[in-house]
């Protein structure tokens, strides 16, 4: 196979999907997400642009789920040229000892046990060439971000020692940082913030693409 593919776990909005739009010019995308209506809407733009993708609408966390699509990727393309993954959880904002458990089971789902598994099933098929490609938001120790924020560092923690492990070898491991976001996340996190000084997803995606 000739084609780049790209697999981009989170693409339904935000960073995801402006990685999508942007990656799609040179790329392939396996666009992963749990909102089908939203991936049909990434699949518009992306068609839009000139681009193709393939609709993967599925929870990061369901086992089964991945590694079925891990194996449908290698039937047909043989190997990932880029794996984003922007998938995440983030909990709503609330002191560390009123965290709901149903939240925080979340997080350490999505965030962490999900992160740690999609590295082996992807890992074969980015090989010794391929890039993984994780971003950081540092959230830990900060007041009421105590689920995301704890669960976030520990994912970028595994991305780290990935990316030491690999720094020989391959595949290579790269920790983005975007800035801030103009996201439904954020606006969950920083209600009422002053949102003219935020970067449009799509512009940074362009940008971090650039730095790696």
């Amino acid at each position: 196979m000739t084609q780049k593919i790209a697999l981009i776990t989170g693409a339904s909005r935000g960073l995801g999907a402006g990685l999508a739009e942007a990656l799609c010019h040179t790329h392939h995308i396996v666009a992963v997400a749990r909102t089908t209506g939203a991936l049909e809407d990434l699949d518009d733009r992306i068609q839009a642009l000139g681009g193709q993708a393939t609709l993967a609408p599925m929870d990061v966390t369901n086992a089964d789920a991945m590694a079925q699509l891990c194996r449908s990727i290698y039937d047909r393309w043989g190997a990932l040229d880029i794996w984003a993954h922007s998938a995440v959880h983030a909990a709503p904002l609330s002191p560390a000892q009123f965290i709901d458990a149903k939240d925080w089971d979340k997080s350490v789902n999505c965030n962490v046990t999900a992160t740690g598994r999609l590295i082996t099933y992807v890992a074969p098929l980015l090989g010794e060439t391929g890039t993984a490609l994780f971003f950081d938001d540092p959230r830990a120790g900060q007041k009421f971000f105590g689920a995301y924020g704890a669960t976030k560092a520990a994912q970028i923690a595994l991305a780290q020692s990935w990316a030491t492990e690999t720094e020989n070898t391959g595949p290579r491991v790269r920790i983005l940082a975007p800035r801030p976001l103009a996201t439904a996340n954020r606006a969950r996190f920083f209600p009422g913030e002053d949102r003219n000084d935020l970067i449009d997803p799509r512009e940074e995606a362009k940008r971090l693409l650039k730095t790696f």
